[in-house]
């Protein structure tokens, strides 16, 4: 079966490269503080619980040969103490890494959405979005537990070794150095182990974005699917991505599993030499008491070994997720407003293209030196074939693509030397995708306007003919809908994003195909609206149906990324060229 896009997997870095753990402090230091604090309590915690082998040593060589049961009393006391505060700080150290944790991934994810906000259309034309949707989930909410409990934990570990090494040796010098006798051991199963689960994590997450990937698009076209019978197709594919997803996971879930019953059987075997080793040189080299208390060290020692172990496949892990969340915080933001850009203040409306060319590929122009003026308050359509080029003139004045040369002016003043925000202020822009929100219908109406009143919001309905089907709704304007509009027809959900384009009041308003689901007796009913806002207003106007532009100020035919063809209706059909020919075809 041929690969589709959904087999393709994301290269992520191979290494453990510290510079992105390194860039990654920006969100750890302003809970830095909050970190000591709880490591401090991580450490008061575990040299609590270290101190109850000792006090159990006491008891056994010291209470319990002389009889001494004030001492025992004593002892049974510290030891309870000893526990509770343990626990106590241990929970207090959970809460605060939960804290800091929860904080880290509201920081992460703001910035990784606040980029995705700016990024330009061309971004999310190159790549499905569910692999984005993976990058600001699932790889933020594994980094953070990393970058919280991973980095506090690798310090506590190592403090751990350095204190229970310190209680060892000052106990017994020969059991200590068995118990240690097991490390070179342990360090060459994690170097024979190291790159293999490495490489198992990064394809098990290479098929996981796959499978998320392929899930997201097929919920967004779950209508075409069941329309065209695509059902099995896409279970078969979905069966087989996920497949693939298992397969990996267990993969992956063997080898990380697989230090621990490695671990735990070294554990033993050190255990057992420290308990034959006693047993020989027990009293009066080695008391009963000692021995006891250095095989609970032995057991002791060895967590924080194999915890280490886990952290530093975690933090090979996550630089991995931090090489993906750092490249999408990367990723250019071509459209953006350059150093000196001004506002773009009250406009009068005069659009000009000098010499314009445009394209999606290197090498492939869709627009060609295309160069055009258009008047204050002017109408202008744009009919031709389609892929001639018109969404992309209006996709340019809007700029959300620049053009690779040529200039595009509003008023005398290039595009490229105002500010994205106010020159978009100015305008009104309906796409051929009516994107609905979820949320009222109200709601969706006023996403063209924040601050707009109930009454502007009605009006706007009014002008696009839309207040009679929103009236009919159960809750009316406050009937509430579904991502895309499940509730509307396609022809419904093209007048409410009509209202919201026209909410807005703009100086330039651009429609591109903007009745295009709209029933006949609606549409024209309509055109009286549409007639009222376009007057007074710069304006352009995509449309197939060209009964609904035959009187705009100007027509221009866009054929093969040129104007071939420029006039009003009746100058056009006057000429008898490429517009009349389409005029008379429909």
């Amino acid at each position: 079966m041929a690969r589709n896009k959904y087999d393709i997997d994301e290269e992520l870095d191979k290494g453990f490269d510290f510079s992105k753990l390194k860039r990654a402090a920006v969100y750890i230091k302003p809970y830095g503080k909050l970190l000591l604090l709880a490591l401090f309590l991580s450490a008061a915690s575990s040299v609590l619980a270290l101190v109850t082998p000792t006090l159990l040593q006491r008891v056994m060589d010291v209470a319990i040969p002389k009889a001494d049961q004030g001492y025992l009393v004593k002892l049974a006391f510290m030891t309870l103490g000893a526990i509770l505060l343990s626990v106590l700080f241990g929970a207090l150290r959970g809460l605060i890494m939960s804290y800091c944790g929860q904080h880290m991934i509201y920081d992460i994810r703001k910035d990784v959405f606040d980029h995705l906000q700016a990024l330009p259309f061309s971004y999310y034309d190159s790549r499905p979005h569910g692999k984005i949707l993976v990058r600001v989930v699932n790889y933020v909410n594994s980094v953070s537990d990393t970058l919280t409990n991973g980095l506090v934990n690798a310090v506590l570990d190592l403090m751990n070794l350095f204190f229970i090494a310190i209680f060892m040796f000052m106990m017994d010098v020969k059991l200590s150095l068995i118990i240690l006798s097991g490390m070179p051991v342990l360090l060459v199963v994690l170097v024979l182990l190291k790159n293999v689960k490495k490489r198992a994590n990064f394809v098990f997450n290479n098929k996981n974005s796959n499978l998320t990937a392929y899930t997201c698009e097929s919920i967004e076209g779950v209508k075409v699917s069941q329309i065209f019978n695509r059902q099995k197709e896409n279970m078969s594919i979905y069966d087989r991505l996920n497949r693939v997803y298992q397969k990996t996971w267990f993969h992956m879930a063997y080898l990380n599993n697989a230090l621990g019953p490695i671990t735990e059987n070294l554990k033993q075997v050190v255990l057992v030499l420290v308990y034959v080793a006693g047993i020989l040189w027990i009293s009066p080299s080695v008391e009963v008491g000692v021995l006891i208390a250095m095989a609970t060290y032995s057991s002791r020692f060895w967590q924080p070994v194999v915890s280490l172990a886990n952290i530093y496949n975690n933090f090979i892990k996550t630089t991995s997720y931090l090489e993906r969340i750092f490249q999408t915080i990367d990723e250019p933001v071509d459209i953006c407003d350059k150093e000196g850009a001004v506002e773009m203040e009250g406009i009068r409306g005069e659009v000009e293209f000098r010499d314009v060319t445009f394209e999606y590929e290197k090498g492939v122009p869709v627009l060609d030196h295309v160069s055009f003026t258009v008047k204050p308050g002017e109408s202008v359509a744009f009919v031709g074939p389609t892929g001639a080029g018109k969404s992309t003139i209006i996709n340019l004045i809007s700029r959300f693509y620049d053009p690779v040369s040529g200039e595009i002016l509003i008023d005398g003043k290039n595009i490229q030397d105002v500010t994205i925000e106010s020159l978009r202020s100015h305008m009104g822009i309906m796409m051929q995708d009516s994107f609905i929100f979820t949320d009222t219908i109200a709601g969706n109406i006023r996403y063209g306007k924040l601050d707009a009143t109930d009454e502007e919001v009605r009006a706007a309905s009014r002008v696009v003919c839309a207040d009679k089907f929103i009236e009919e709704m159960p809750e009316g304007y406050e009937t509430k809908v579904t991502e895309r509009g499940g509730q509307l027809s396609q022809g419904q959900r093209q007048l409410v994003a009509f209202a919201r384009t026209v909410i807005s009041d703009p100086a330039i308003l651009i429609l591109d195909e903007a009745t295009s689901s709209i029933d006949a007796e609606t549409e024209k009913l309509l055109q009286t609206g549409i007639e009222r806002i376009l007057k007074g207003r710069t304006s352009f106007v995509i449309a197939h149906r060209l009964s609904t532009i035959r009187n705009c100020d100007k027509i221009m035919f866009v054929n093969g990324g040129r104007i071939t063809e420029c006039g009003s209706h009746e100058e056009l059909m006057a000429k008898k060229g490429d517009y009349y020919k389409l005029y008379n075809a429909q």
